[in-house]
């Protein structure tokens, strides 16, 4: 793979403590193999593609931490669900990698918008949803675009799974049946672990073996819910003793207590939907500054195709405008998901040494209105160049 030198730009290396400057970055091998404010290009390959990067600004390549897309299909005379195994309210092994089309043109406006990498999430139909994954918005091989699956285990509570067991006159059709769900799986799955501890003979079960994963530490829950289901959340999470994240949250400024004290990661959004009666009837997106400020390590999530993949811009403004600093909101969208998902050692910040993941842009996204991405770099491939 062939060198390039990026030069002359801004460098927003979103490292803690480091500032922006102006200078060069180099990537070879798919890595970002130097960062200073000034690359000799006399020193490089003959080869060496040189790239001018001046007036422009160069981010890490952007991460939506909760996303659908090649799931969900809404571009047909009918939309396909693939997302949802609504068999039963456990479905807890089945890999969301086996239902995403990579053809998908989303994952196109995702890399053209700067969004390098995504986590894919079953649907919320269940109590126990499958099994999300980590992916660069670029290939044509979804095994071949993974860079971690899985990453959680998907738990939805509230309403999704209300509306659909519930339609059914079958359990849960109620809050209350949703939490004994919750409780009787992750208590089914302590004693398989117990009982393999022993050395016990054991039928292999696939939605248990998933759960060890959660209750070993290896993968947290990523808890799709709203309102005072987060309580719900905090509680089974803490009498197990499982790393999570609360997804959506809207209605978190009425829990921050809660929230801070569990130490929970949140992937708040997505922050564009409309108020409504249920869950979405309190969109408090000042919760997002709140939050930051209290430690509690936030991502922005645009729930494609829910809310379109460029949305994202917007959820940095809104942040941005409720108080969040700007370099702040960015992290939101880089570092924080980076580490929400488990892939920090790969991408999230203009690293020596991690992916060459990036983008340059023309302005500040989040804050100019004419903001641009102008070129995108995936795996040190450029993927995506601006004819305009």
């Amino acid at each position: 793979m062939e060198h390039i030198l990026i030069q002359n730009g801004t460098l927003y290396t979103m490292e803690e403590g480091t500032e922006p400057f102006q200078g060069d970055l180099l990537v070879a091998e798919g890595k970002i193999k130097s960062i200073a404010k000034e690359i000799c290009p006399a020193t490089l390959p003959s080869d060496t593609k040189a790239v001018d990067a001046s007036g422009m600004n160069i981010f890490p390549g952007l991460i939506d931490a909760h996303s659908h897309i090649g799931l969900f299909d809404f571009n047909g005379e009918n939309s396909v669900d693939d997302a949802n195994e609504m068999t039963g309210p456990v479905t807890l092994s089945v890999d969301a990698r086996y239902g995403v089309n990579p053809k998908a043109k989303e994952f196109r406006v995702a890399y053209e918008h700067g969004i390098t990498t995504m986590l894919l999430t079953p649907g919320s139909g269940n109590v126990f949803c499958g099994l999300p994954f980590a992916l660069k918005t670029y290939g044509d091989n979804v095994f071949d675009m993974s860079i971690k699956a899985p990453c959680a285990v998907k738990i939805a509570l509230g309403g999704n799974p209300k509306g659909t067991y519930g339609d059914r006159n079958q359990l849960p059709m109620t809050r209350m049946g949703v939490a004994k769900v919750l409780w009787e799986t992750f208590g089914k799955a302590k004693a398989y672990q117990k009982a393999k501890e022993k050395g016990e003979a054991l039928e292999y079960d696939p939605d248990m073996e998933a759960m060890l994963l959660v209750l070993r530490g290896e993968i947290p829950c990523k808890i799709h819910c709203t309102q005072y289901d987060m309580l719900t959340a905090i509680e089974v999470a803490k009498a197990f003793g499982v790393r999570f994240s609360l997804e959506h949250a809207w209605g978190a400024t009425d829990y921050m207590d809660e929230i801070v004290e569990s130490g929970c990661d949140i992937c708040y959004g997505p922050i564009g939907t409309y108020r409504c009666v249920g869950e979405r009837r309190k969109v408090d997106i000042e919760a997002v500054k709140t939050l930051d400020e209290r430690g509690v390590t936030v991502a922005l999530i645009t729930d494609s195709p829910i809310l379109s993949e460029e949305s994202l811009y917007h959820h940095i403004g809104e942040a941005v405008r409720e108080g969040v600093p700007w370099m702040r909101a960015l992290r939101m969208v880089t570092v924080n998901p980076s580490k929400i998902l488990g892939v920090e050692e790969r991408i999230g910040t203009l690293t020596e040494g991690k992916d060459a993941d990036l983008i340059l842009v023309k302005g500040r996204l989040g804050l100019d209105t004419d903001a641009k991405v102008l070129c995108t770099m995936i795996n040190g491939q450029i993927v995506y160049q601006s004819t305009r």
